[in-house]
């Protein structure tokens, strides 16, 4: 089948994905619905006159070729929704995407699928959730899927990462920009070990409107939606709820009642949305998964990427005690300015976390 079919098929005006699924029920291919009479297409529910004219026009087939070059020149794959490849999980969800756009290496149909979903304002607690979660999920042989945002989402991803785990982030964009740009480098490994998914073809941007959008692909691919952390409001509960809506479990980490970042989680699980971990140990539990065999295996060192020599003073400094950022720019002879650029770097290295009261610790 033509893939260019397939690409324009997600790019025709005023179709949405359960029109697209109409469409593809009545004429079966995509070919068959641009070669379609503009009456034989307005007998499909949800398509009139004008949008049976945008079918029969020439613009989605044009954004279409142009999309091809991108993901000829990027080795994009494209998961159409009658692919084999496509991701059943989501497939079953009522408004899941036409199609996907991926690079990357994991199955997105793993037989063991966890989102983890949190604030974009993660505290030391949240952070350590997350190495807790990747430590124990490890040999359980899963795929960790995220947003790959500040805070929780690339926390998530960096742990996995640092436990050998497969890890796939959903863009709320396409596949030729990264947001926000800082996490470019985590990216950048995630390709080896995981991959990035995306239902925005090239040149789009991370416009507001297409967070939510991400959010339930990040609930529809997975068996379980873990928060982590999470305010009253936000990406992290709009996620946990389409994940009940998906009938998809949920568990939240509970936190106390005075921490602004736990309200959105003990408000999950006080309303029965969410189940309550107090360890990640409790998950395995929860699912019913059979308690791996340990293997031997010897894990190698990577060599952190990218360390100039004002990082490498850093991680020199905190290796005898956590420091202030004020402590560690008047020893480095720096403005704090300059110095948080380094020590967001060694963050998303996950060589070092941040400590309340914009304190430092090595890991």
């Amino acid at each position: 089948m033509n893939l260019i079919y397939k690409v324009a098929l997600s790019m025709i005006q005023n179709v949405g994905h359960i029109t697209a699924k109409h469409l593809l029920t009545h004429f079966i291919t995509p070919e068959a619905i641009f070669k379609a009479s503009k009456a034989a297409l307005m007998q499909v529910p949800g398509v009139g006159a004008i949008t049976a004219q945008h079918i029969l026009g020439k613009e989605a087939l044009l954004k279409a070729k142009e999309q091809l070059k991108f993901i000829e020149r990027y080795q994009v794959q494209v998961l159409f929704y009658t692919d084999d490849n496509y991701p059943y999980r989501l497939k079953n969800c009522e408004d899941a995407p036409i199609l996907l756009y991926y690079r990357g290496t994991a199955d997105l149909n793993h037989p063991r699928i966890i989102s983890i979903v949190g604030t974009r304002m993660a505290t030391s607690y949240g952070k350590q959730l997350c190495k807790q979660l990747a430590e124990v999920l490890a040999p359980y042989e899963v795929l960790i899927v995220s947003g790959l945002a500040y805070g929780i989402d690339v926390n998530a991803h960096q742990e996995s990462l640092n436990q050998g785990i497969a890890t796939v982030g959903v863009l709320a964009h396409g596949l030729d920009r990264m947001y926000p740009q800082v996490h470019g480098p985590i990216a950048k490994k995630m390709l080896l070990n995981g991959g990035l998914l995306t239902e925005f073809p090239s040149l789009t941007n991370p416009d507001k409107e297409n967070f939510p959008k991400r959010n339930r692909i990040i609930a529809g691919i997975s068996d379980v939606t873990i928060v982590v952390e999470a305010a009253s409001k936000g990406g992290a509960l709009i996620t946990a709820d389409l994940a009940n809506s998906y009938h998809r479990d949920v568990y939240a980490f509970p936190g106390r009642t005075t921490d602004l970042y736990s309200e959105g989680c003990n408000f999950l699980i006080k309303t029965n949305r969410a189940g309550l971990i107090s360890h990640a140990k409790d998950l395995p539990y929860f699912l019913g998964w059979e308690e791996p065999v340990k293997k031997s295996v010897a894990i190698l060192e990577e060599e952190p990427l990218a360390l100039d020599a004002v990082e490498l003073k850093i991680l020199k400094l905190l290796k005898v005690s956590d420091l202030e950022i004020d402590e560690l720019a008047r020893k480095l002879e720096l403005p704090p300015g300059k110095l948080s650029l380094h020590l967001l770097n060694l963050e998303i290295e996950g060589l070092l976390i941040s400590l309340p009261g914009k304190r430092y610790q090595r890991c």
